[in-house]
């Protein structure tokens, strides 16, 4: 990027960091969540750092905080109230390290490690040990008077165990039971929710009404202490305990190298979700209080902290180009390529825009600046386009004419967002349906994926997926990375496959409109394979949960004779599909759907599904108000977040387990 360039981008971005924060800090409102900003404000510092002839005073990177409120008297703090540079991977880390590492001349020294709470930070006076006066962050300099407020919180003392002069830093949050308990008492008035714990603890602080603050119930976890001379910072949590105040002691770390350091952040990412309370990162600063004035300030930065962000579910980035793909049925997929970024610990550089439908309502174009997310297991996806960082040479995309891998006409099907590929035949249907065939929830050949399935298609080893159970470890091992063994053992794993539950045989087929939930109703419904295949139109349209437009999708599918010779070709290679059978009589699951989200411990999510189901229960794939129960295991996905809002019981594992004991 040009100096020019970046010049231009820079002004865009401080627009557009500025909006935000003046949304959230001075109304107590957000249009974005607090990790896409985190992203733009991350860029905004990268090319500052690049370009520092660029840096001017009104940057957003050069102040802490927006304007303070007016309806509350001004206070001026004694010290500023200092931000964190955000740092979001370990290369960052060891970026920062390097830095400060050239000022410090002792040869050994340790980090002090805590976590970052996602609340209001709060800067408390005392004297003679009594409470005095409490005020916001504000701008840095200058913060709003909230004592009545902040001494509604039974965390904090009105008076401390020392009669000392003091000042006390920390945040005001909400935990995140209280938070439900509020919102539900929002629902049950009919009055809106409140987006987060975050927007809530900083709104209820800025009560003019303290009776109102009292009601939230806020918490306080104290992390500085200012006044008096110390030698080391995790000393200063032990006098903050002393005098009467909560710390994070349970989650504080002394790390004596990097590494230790690395080790901590994954650790108390993995226990994030666990949490009472909400926290986005940890807080690692140079445990030596002296070494800590010695780095100082880089402009309301300190040098010797830094703000150890976990891996966000959200992040902002540049839609590079729109491709399109082409599925195992035809239907072509546009895809927007990014420009990469790291989102949930893993490197994103696509995100699917679904269908022309899905543009439209995005708005989405080549070259915009846009919110992609990405929540457990889920392929990302954009959420939001930044208008107002566009610069005019955003290009607007169109679904092809013609399928681009083999050329011929595509058309969008009356009743369907999709445009689909007329051929029957495309190179890329049959490729994407070989790839559906072998998958997890289909024959779920180990060993065998799609980059083995591309070699044997172009070196002519099959055509379909019937010639996988003809193959012999002599037509294998002369490939790349195959040896007489990895062939046995892949030839091995293939005999084993041809015994396949009905359920799964029927999702393999890749019938249009037919997936997981749709193939074990076939099962049940039919005795075998053979009933199915000649069931009629008005059979299959009787069966509860499928309409006409699935009915129709399946009956055409059977009654095609390239399809029926198919199903020949897999009986004769020896492929046998086991009738579905409920595995127990007791069916006290019937009539309950179950979604799940998270990662379990006990069990996988597959199991856990036929557990339901071999009770009578359903499973789907989607949150609704017909939803009955959401299993979250470890960190949960958005599935979570919307069974909250829609008041669907969430059950833990444990109370799943328990359910289907």
């Amino acid at each position: 990027m040009s100096k020019e360039e970046a010049k231009k981008r820079i002004e865009k971005l401080k627009k557009e960091i500025n909006h935000h924060r003046y949304l959230y800090h001075v109304l107590d409102t957000e249009e974005i969540s607090d990790e896409a900003l985190d992203s733009l404000k991350h860029e905004l510092k990268k090319l500052e750092d690049q370009f520092p002839s660029l840096v001017t005073s009104d940057s957003p990177t050069q102040r802490v905080g927006g304007k303070a409120l007016t309806k509350f008297k001004k206070i001026t703090h004694h010290q500023p109230m200092l931000s964190l540079e955000d740092v979001f991977s370990e290369d960052e880390f060891s970026e920062w390290l390097k830095k400060i590492k050239k000022r410090i001349t002792e040869a050994r020294y340790s980090f002090f490690a805590e976590p970052k709470f996602d609340g209001l930070a709060i800067s408390i006076v005392y004297k003679d040990g009594i409470l005095k006066y409490a005020a916001t962050r504000g701008n840095g300099i200058t913060g709003e008077d909230v004592t009545q407020n902040v001494k509604t919180i039974e965390a904090i003392p009105l008076s401390l165990n020392k009669k000392i002069n003091t000042e006390v830093r920390g945040e005001a949050i909400i935990t995140k039971i209280n938070f439900e308990k509020i919102n539900m008492e929002q629902k049950r008035k009919k009055l809106q929710v409140y987006a987060n714990p975050r927007n809530l603890a900083a709104g209820s602080i800025r009560q003019l009404d303290p009776k109102i603050t009292a009601l939230r119930k806020l918490d306080f976890f104290a992390y500085d202490i200012l006044g008096s001379d110390y030698q080391t910072h995790h000393q200063k949590h032990e006098v903050l305990r002393e005098l009467g105040f909560k710390t994070a002691k349970k989650f504080e770390k002394i790390c004596v190298s990097e590494n230790e350091v690395f080790l901590y952040h994954k650790k108390v990412a993995k226990l994030r979700e666990k949490l009472p309370y909400n926290i986005d990162g940890l807080v690692v600063s140079v445990d030596s209080d002296r070494l800590l004035r010695d780095l100082g300030v880089v402009g309301k930065t300190p040098r010797g902290i830094i703000a150890f962000k976990f891996a966000p579910k959200e992040s902002t980035t540049v839609v590079e180009d729109i491709i399109v793909q082409v599925g195992r049925t035809g239907a072509l997929t546009p895809v927007a390529v990014l420009r990469p970024v790291e989102i949930g610990g893993v490197t994103v550089s696509r995100a699917t825009l679904h269908n022309e439908d899905e543009i439209k309502r995005l708005g989405v174009r080549i070259g915009d600046s846009v919110i992609v997310g990405r929540a457990g297991d889920v392929i990302p996806d954009i959420k939001r386009v930044l208008l107002r960082l566009r610069t005019g040479k955003e290009k607007v995309f169109h679904v092809p004419k013609a399928c681009p891998v083999c050329g011929k006409e595509v058309q969008k099907k009356e009743g369907e967002v999709n445009y689909f590929c007329t051929n029957k035949h495309c190179p890329a249907r049959h490729r994407e349906g070989l790839y559906h065939f072998v998958s997890r929830k289909a024959f779920n050949i180990e060993g065998l994926g799609p980059r083995i399935l591309d070699a044997f298609l172009d070196f002519g080893l099959i055509y379909d997926a019937a010639d996988i159970f003809n193959l012999k470890e002599s037509d294998i091992s002369p490939l790349e990375r195959f040896g007489e063994k990895s062939a046995e053992n892949l030839v091995r794993e293939i005999k084993k496959a041809k015994n396949i539950s009905l359920p799964r045989f029927i999702y393999a087929l890749g019938i249009l409109h037919v997936g997981e939930e749709t193939a074990l109703d076939l099962a049940k419904r039919f005795k075998d394979f053979n009933d199915l295949a000649s069931a009629k139109l008005e059979e299959l349209e009787n069966i509860r949960d499928i309409g006409p437009k699935v009915a129709s999708s399946i009956f055409l599918w059977f009654s095609d004779e390239q399809n029926r010779k198919f199903l020949g070709k897999l009986r004769d290679v020896g492929v046998k599909t086991e009738n579905y059978k409920l595995r127990t009589m007791d069916y006290k699951l019937e009539g309950q759907s179950f979604v799940f989200t998270g990662e379990m411990e006990s069990l996988s999510r597959d199991e856990a599904k036929d557990r339901v189901r071999a009770l009578g229960g359903d499973v789907s794939g989607s949150v609704s108000k017909k939803t009955d129960y959401v299993v979250a295991g470890e960190s949960p996905g958005s599935k979570y977040e919307k069974a909250k809002k829609l008041g669907v019981k969430i059950l833990t594992e444990s109370e799943f387990l328990k359910m289907i004991k």
